[in-house]
């Protein structure tokens, strides 16, 4: 169990509810090719380092993962923990479309 630990990188309390810590960079780094490969996008086709290209200006690829891994520090979790329910207007977002609304309410008129 300790070891699950130690990679996993979770924690759980003594209610049973999960802590997570911080990924490291390398773990965010393998997320980060991950999720960009999933879309077709191969960070290897940048130049190495975090120096620019002088011929294309494409950046470095350390200073792509950088500036990534910062995103999904600092953006990722308020994007997630957003909640509907403090604004009337958009609360009604919270529940899905209903599939064919005419024939629901007749449903329910019934």
């Amino acid at each position: 169990m300790g070891d699950i630990k130690r990679r996993t990188g979770c924690r759980h309390d003594r209610e049973g509810t999960l802590s997570l810590s911080q990924p490291t960079d390398a773990e965010l780094d393998v997320m980060i090719r991950a999720r960009l490969a999933s879309i077709g996008i191969d960070l290897d086709q940048l130049p190495p380092g975090s120096t620019a290209d002088p011929d294309t200006g494409s950046p470095g690829r350390d200073s792509v993962l950088a500036s990534l891994r910062g995103f999904m520090r600092t953006t990722v979790l308020p994007l997630s923990s957003y909640t509907f329910a403090t604004d009337a207007a958009l609360a009604q977002q919270v529940a899905p479309p209903k599939l064919y609304p005419s024939i629901d309410i007749v449903r329910e008129a019934r």
